[in-house]
């Protein structure tokens, strides 16, 4: 029973407790850069997958406009074989007709057929342009597809492979920071995870730099400073809520990093 009670969330003191859940704030942060590293590859292979599904609508519609030219390309080959034939045909009656009204009917019904013909042949013309452009239009298409599918398998495989690798990371650290929240309190511990959501940057938990709040960098009143640093009581950011402990406490050594800038 005794040693159940010192587990309890209760029996730690504010110092811990402060430690505790800066313990858990660097947990939770590593996993947030783990969800971001990941989080950039989804959208990736999801704005490829939509051009390749893009393409692919394209490259199909090319290929039904070709497949319709070269429909039209046979149907005006028949029309002008049909026209041949029907100029033959009056060129014939002509040798048999009994007045000049004939002759002149006959003589017009051989020059529209001609020009039926000629109609036709330069329709033959367009459309073969055409279908010429559309043929360039699909191997240009058929290029980028093929490219867009090789960076898309890639960005697959890079994503699996970023998953692959962190999943288990990710499961270790959600592992220690679920043991972390067990033994802090839980009225804290909602408090803490308020903050860090309200925050832009997912920190509830900042320490004190020359004498500003980590989290948003306003100047700290030097009785609050030794407020912080004695780690009687918890002491929240006046302007953004933030929970702010001493610099030691967090395992930081401020006067290195002040000196570094300058030995440069």
């Amino acid at each position: 029973m005794a040693k159940e009670a010192k587990n309890e969330p209760k029996e730690l003191t504010v110092e811990e407790k402060l430690k505790t859940l800066f313990q858990l704030q660097t947990m939770l942060s590593e996993i947030d850069k783990i969800k971001t590293l990941r989080g950039e590859l989804p959208l990736e292979v999801q704005d490829l997958e939509d051009e390749v599904a893009g393409l692919s609508t394209r490259i199909d519609k090319i290929k039904s406009e070709i497949d319709e030219l070269r429909a039209s390309i046979a149907a005006k080959k028949i029309e002008i074989e049909t026209a041949k034939v029907a100029v033959e045909k009056y060129k014939s009656q002509q040798d048999n007709v009994r007045n000049n009204r004939e002759y002149d009917f006959l003589s017009k019904e051989i020059e529209f057929q001609t020009l039926e013909i000629e109609l036709c042949e330069k329709r033959i013309k367009e459309f073969t342009a055409e279908e010429k452009d559309k043929n360039q239009e699909l191997a240009n298409s058929s290029l980028i597809l093929d490219e867009r599918k090789k960076d898309l398998e890639q960005k697959k495989s890079e994503l699996d492979e970023i998953i692959s690798e962190t999943k288990q990371e990710e499961e270790k650290l959600r592992d220690k920071a679920k043991n972390l929240e067990t033994i802090i309190e839980p009225r804290l511990l909602q408090s803490f995870k308020r903050i860090r959501k309200n925050s832009r940057n997912g920190l509830g938990v900042v320490y004190v730099q020359r004498d500003a709040c980590g989290g948003c960098f306003n100047k700290i009143p030097p009785q609050r400073q030794l407020d912080i640093r004695s780690r009687k009581k918890i002491i929240v950011c006046e302007y953004c809520g933030r929970i702010m402990i001493d610099p030691e406490l967090a395992g930081i050594d401020l006067e290195v990093k002040i000196e570094k800038p300058g030995k440069k």
